[in-house]
């Protein structure tokens, strides 16, 4: 079920999203639910696993670097 939203946003952002609606043939609201939901993603990773992650990348770049190989 969708929901009709009002909200305010940057000129420059809306412009953007546009152009990227055009350039990839996606209607503007699938690009704002895209976004929402990519964001949403983003946010809901905690912190402590984040770091914990970002640490572990960092203590195994060169495995990494064979891996992606």
């Amino acid at each position: 079920m969708n929901i009709k939203i009002s909200t305010l946003v940057d000129e420059k952002i809306w412009k953007e999203i546009k152009e990227l609606s055009e350039e990839n043939s996606q209607s503007l609201s699938g690009m704002v639910t895209e976004a929402l939901e990519e964001y949403i993603r983003k946010k809901a990773l905690r912190p402590d696993f984040l770091k914990n992650m970002e640490k572990s990348i960092e203590e195994n770049k060169e495995l990494g670097r064979l891996l992606a190989k």
